[in-house]
C-alpha cells in the first residue's frame, strides 16, 4: 500500500485508447490527440415537483384523514362492469357539474379482496373523461368503507 499513487498524479495520456491498444494503431491514431479523463458522474440535480401540485398540505393532510365533508356518494355494490362504469360516469358528470369536490365512490373488496370494481375504477377515473377535473384520489378510511371505497377530490371549479 505504500507504493499507491492517488490518480490525481498521474497523466491522463497514460490511459487513452492508443496506448492500450497498440495493435490497433490506426484505428485509435484520433484518440491520441484527445486524453480520455476519468471523471466522477455527478448527478444532476432536478427541481423537485410539489408532492400535492394544486392542493395545500391541510387540505391534504385532511383529505388523507378523511375529514372533508363529503359532498356526493355512489356505491357501485352488485353492479356488473358496464353498469358500473356507465353509473359511474354519468355520478362524476353529475357531481362536476353540481360543483361537488369531495366524492365518495363505494366499489366493495370483491371476492378475496380482489374485485374487479376496485381494480377498474381509479383507472377509469384516471384516465376517463373527468380525469383532468381529478387532483386526487384515495382509499378511503375505515367508517366510509376503507379498502373497498375511494375518496375523490374533485378541482375547485373557476
Amino acid at each position: 500500500m505504500r507504493d499507491v499513487v492517488p490518480l490525481r498524479n498521474i497523466s491522463p495520456k497514460r490511459f487513452t485508447p492508443a496506448t492500450v491498444v497498440a495493435n490497433n494503431a490506426p484505428v485509435f491514431a484520433a484518440a491520441e490527440a484527445a486524453p480520455l479523463f476519468f471523471t466522477r458522474a455527478v448527478p444532476i440535480p432536478t427541481p423537485k415537483a410539489a408532492p400535492n401540485p394544486g392542493l395545500d398540505r391541510n387540505t391534504a393532510r385532511r383529505f388523507e384523514r378523511g375529514e372533508l365533508p363529503i359532498d356526493r356518494a355512489i356505491d357501485l355494490h352488485g353492479l356488473t362492469e358496464a353498469r358500473a362504469h356507465l353509473a359511474l360516469d354519468r355520478f362524476m358528470a353529475d357531481a362536476v357539474a353540481g360543483g361537488a369536490r369531495m366524492l365518495l365512490i363505494v366499489t366493495g373488496k370483491g371476492k378475496d379482496g380482489d374485485g374487479v370494481l376496485r381494480r377498474h375504477v381509479p383507472d377509469w377515473l384516471r384516465f376517463g373523461p373527468f380525469g383532468g377535473r381529478i387532483l386526487r384520489q384515495a382509499q378511503a378510511r375505515l367508517p366510509h368503507g376503507g379498502a373497498g371505497a375511494l375518496y375523490v377530490l374533485l378541482r375547485r371549479n373557476r
